[in-house]
């Protein structure tokens, strides 16, 4: 199978340059990587460039900083476009532990989605203060209500799919630009009658550089959450 993992990144040169050997060292039968950045003024790029001589990875460089949910639309294009049969969302600051990327691909054999969950039974979350996780479960709370969601933690950002769903989705179409991403797939997903399976997985907060989050990624997330619900 031809595996393809898609990470964005914006200064993350300190994390990339651990994350791309920790993930090789893995021997993933027909791995590669592709990293989508937005022109980070660390030299993010120029690393990943650099890894490329040793290991199946390419940079998907963009002029600016475009938003999240835009990079992994540009990944997962890309990807399938390459003929990927399976594909990856994953952070690049080891928030999610490649560890768990065997686990993940093995349970796609019998679904066609499958979510690092840290809202199942085993999973959890370290390092997040109770400001950030009660935002997370607020997000998780509004957006599940709202569209109808079934899975349990529809903000995860560690996912495995079939490229055959992202395809019938029309991946290319999706609006939301920052973390509303997340839920705008899983919504088309779940809408297809696809089958999604969560996994527990441990999120570690980042160790190494700065989260991205902004406020107006929290006011599109809203805004965007009710246009799905009401503007179909």
């Amino acid at each position: 199978m031809r595996v393809t993992i898609v990470t964005p990144t914006y200064n993350e040169r300190e994390n990339i340059s651990k994350l791309v050997p920790a993930i090789f060292s893995l021997k993933i039968s027909g791995l590669s990587v592709i990293v989508v950045d937005d022109n980070s003024p660390d030299g993010t790029a120029d690393v990943v460039r650099e890894l490329s001589h040793r290991y199946s990875v390419r940079v998907l460089h963009r002029a600016k900083k475009m938003g999240i949910g835009s990079a992994y639309v540009a990944g997962m294009s890309a990807a399938i476009q390459n003929g990927a049969e399976a594909i990856f969302e994953m952070d690049a600051d080891f928030s999610h532990d490649p560890q768990d990327l065997p686990k993940m691909l093995e349970t796609l054999n019998k679904c066609d989605v499958v979510i690092g969950s840290r809202k199942i039974a085993g999973g959890k979350i370290i390092g997040w203060g109770w400001i950030r996780q009660a935002m997370s479960s607020g997000a998780m709370w509004f957006s599940r209500k709202i569209l109808g969601l079934k899975t349990h933690d529809v903000t995860a950002g560690f996912r495995c799919f079939r490229a055959e769903v992202l395809k019938n989705i029309n991946i290319g179409s999706i609006q939301s630009n920052g973390y509303a991403f997340q839920e705008e797939l899983l919504y088309r997903v779940e809408q297809k009658g696809y089958r999604v399976t969560e996994i527990p997985v441990t999120f570690v907060d980042r160790q190494l550089g700065k989260s991205k989050l902004s406020k107006k990624d929290i006011i599109e997330f809203f805004i965007r959450m009710t246009e799905l619900r009401f503007l179909k």
